[in-house]
């Protein structure tokens, strides 16, 4: 059969994954606008939230490393705030310039005073857009950077965790705090402090401004503004009550669909004929939305009708002021159109001051989430002073020196004094009940776990002095859950030699039983196989798992329960690629298929962590120990003993 045409560099998939929102991000704005923004008469005003002021108690973090992150940018940073005044003030204008058409331009139909206003007035509008403009440019570029300084850091120094933070960290955790938490860092720089450094210097000027009109308006002003505010504040915090009923029991409603419209979930209720209880509980789950919806949308028609009262209120108090004769004080037309327009601009500005503290809060809590996964300790790291460890130069010996190791937490060791040798070349197999430690046993040769007494050596070097990297392309390891990206089979391939030819892709199925499988598919191995491999099946999946390890070529192998999910009769043709694969390299098998063992050099039995004997498959025998027992459990005595 002829080869399909194979990339011949990685390219991007033709479908990327899609990521859950995961649990909520650590700021307020998040990555939507951030606090502070928006319509007065609709932005609700904010909150302490419980869980912002719980991360801080529990992490807390200083203003100063906060600053450190900003300070590269500082230069960035002090022309946006530049830029922000000078919109803020120059906008000031605008409410001048009308008092000037209407108390001067149009009374004494002064035309070139008149011409002047309204390009004064289309002028200041054109340079606030622009300043607006690069001010937007400048803030978001600073947080865009310093998002990708953070993302970047947070995923390498995740992808160094061991695998206990993984299987004791929610894995929409980890996500919600690589992408939500990140990206509210962008609010944090173009919303949160551009907002209030805005708001700061609008309040000001705009105080400034009515106060030169008129100081009479001015307190009175003053008065009613508190007032408006407080109203607003009260029946916003009812409206944000009803809706964050709404959202939990949207949550709720959302989540059901994703637990019984999803592949598996789908699968799950068609087997066991649960679709009609979940068609009954989603049924109740929606008409409970019935009475939050109408009650939410009451509530902001509620919080609307207020907020107009409230913006009518108060200029017809200046207007009523302006025609007392006790607070007019000889004012103009323009002037009090002016002052009406400076406190109509006052308002949202206000509000956003008000909401400081807790923007203030929920950023720093965001940044706190951030830090406390920078924090990690990172428990499996490169030594300080790495041992030389060419692939091309190692021999494969493998040595297993009073070998103990005990997960976090746990009360007993998984793996307790262990001393095994295996000579390179050589075949060891692990046989055992599950839970005897077999897996922890040779997780302990890639370092995915370090021991906590003892040694594993290759060569005669603890694999604690040596790099990482340099560890990984020596061991190569099929674990029993093989994992397969959303991407093409080329790529899923290349993962373990990014520049891997096409003929080595080719050698590498064929060595795993698989390019013919590979080949029979739309497009070759430019086809991609779904999310978690779901176009292959799981025996198929394995072989490309199998595939992707032997394209690296290890002098080490790893088998994990590498043929669990094989057929007998693909068991057996991918048996014989690996028999071939293990020529000349040293191989660690685990099964519980003890066929598949009966060749090996050693055979160690593991029993609560321990080896209670080790030998060839017919020494073992010939005991009638632990080996034999578990043979005849298997029910495979006749055929092995023969063998």
């Amino acid at each position: 059969m002829t080869a399909p045409t194979i990339p011949t560099s990685s390219s991007p998939a033709s479908h990327a994954p899609g990521v859950s929102a995961g649990p909520r991000s650590g700021g307020s704005g998040g990555a939507h606008g951030g606090p502070g923004r928006g319509n007065p008469m609709t932005r609700e005003p904010l909150r302490r939230d419980p869980a912002d002021l719980a991360q801080l108690r529990a992490h807390p973090v200083s203003y100063r490393r906060i600053a450190r992150l900003f300070a590269p940018h500082r230069g960035r940073l002090a022309v946006v705030v530049l830029l922000i005044v000078a919109s803020s003030l120059i906008g000031l204008a605008t409410p001048f310039l009308t008092k000037a058409v209407i108390d001067d331009a149009l009374p004494h139909q002064d035309l070139a005073l008149l011409v002047r206003c309204v390009l004064a007035l289309v002028a200041v509008a054109a340079v606030t857009a622009v300043i607006g403009v690069l001010q937007t440019w400048l803030a978001t570029g600073v947080g865009q950077r310093i998002m990708h300084d953070l993302r970047t850091r947070l995923f390498g120094h995740l992808q160094r965790q061991d695998l206990n933070f993984f299987t004791r960290t929610r894995a929409g955790e980890v996500t919600s705090r690589l992408t939500n938490d990140v990206a509210g860092v962008q609010g944090v720089v173009t919303s949160s402090a551009t907002s209030a450094a805005a708001n700061v210097t609008t309040v000001i000027g705009s105080l400034v401004a009515m106060l030169a009109l008129s100081w009479r308006l001015t307190l009175i002003s003053l008065l009613v503004l508190p007032v408006a505010i407080v109203v607003s504040r009260k029946v916003a915090a009812l409206r944000r009550d009803v809706t964050a009923r709404r959202q939990a029991a949207l949550a709720d409603l959302n989540g059901q669909v994703e637990e019984s419209l999803s592949v598996s979930g789908v699968l799950l209720s068609k087997t066991l004929g649960s679709g009609p209880s979940l068609a009954s509980r989603f049924t109740e789950a929606s008409r409970g939305m019935l009475g939050l919806e109408v009650a939410a949308q009451l509530a902001g028609r509620w919080r609307m009708a207020t907020m107009t009262v409230v913006f009518a209120a108060m200029p017809a108090l200046l207007y009523l002021a302006a025609g007392l004769p006790a607070t007019a004080g000889g004012m103009t037309i323009g002037t009090l159109v002016a002052f009406t327009a400076l406190q109509g601009g006052l308002f949202r500005p206000l509000q956003g001051l008000l909401d400081v503290g807790v923007q203030l809060t929920a950023s720093t809590a965001l940044f706190s989430r951030l830090f406390e996964y920078l924090d990690l300790p990172v428990e499996i790291d490169d030594p300080a002073d790495p041992v030389p460890f060419p692939a091309d130069r190692v021999r494969g010996s493998v040595t297993f020196d009073d070998v103990t190791f005990r997960y976090p937490g746990a009360e007993r060791d998984a793996v307790s004094h262990v001393s095994l040798a295996v000579p390179a070349g050589g075949h060891l197999a692990l046989v055992g009940a599950t839970g005897s430690g077999k897996t922890t046993l040779s997780s302990l040769v890639p370092r995915l776990h370090d021991v906590t007494s003892g040694a594993v050596r290759i060569d005669g070097v603890d694999v604690r002095s040596v790099r990482l990297a340099d560890v990984a392309a020596v061991v190569g390891v099929v674990s029993q859950e093989s994992y397969l990206l959303h991407a093409t089979v080329a790529e899923n391939l290349r993962m373990a030699k990014p520049d891997a030819t096409d003929a080595e892709l080719v050698a590498a199925a064929l060595a795993a039983q698989l390019h013919d499988v590979i080949a029979a598919l739309p497009q070759g191995y430019d086809t991609v196989v779904g999310a978690r491999g779901h176009r292959f099946s799981g025996g198929e999946r394995q072989r490309v798992a199998i595939a992707r390890t032997l394209l690296r070529d290890p002098r080490v192998l790893v088998l994990d329960e590498a043929t669990s999910a094989l057929d007998n009769t693909t068991e057996r043709a991918v048996q014989v690629a690996l028999d071939a694969a293990r020529a000349g390299r040293t191989t660690i098998t685990i099964a519980h298929r003890l066929s598949t063992v009966r060749d090996a050099d050693v055979i160690a039995v593991l029993d609560g962590g321990r080896v209670v004997e080790h030998g060839s498959h017919a020494e073992l025998l010939a005991r009638g120990g632990a080996y034999a027992r578990l043979v005849r459990d298997a029910g495979t005595t006749a055929g092995l003993t023969a063998a």
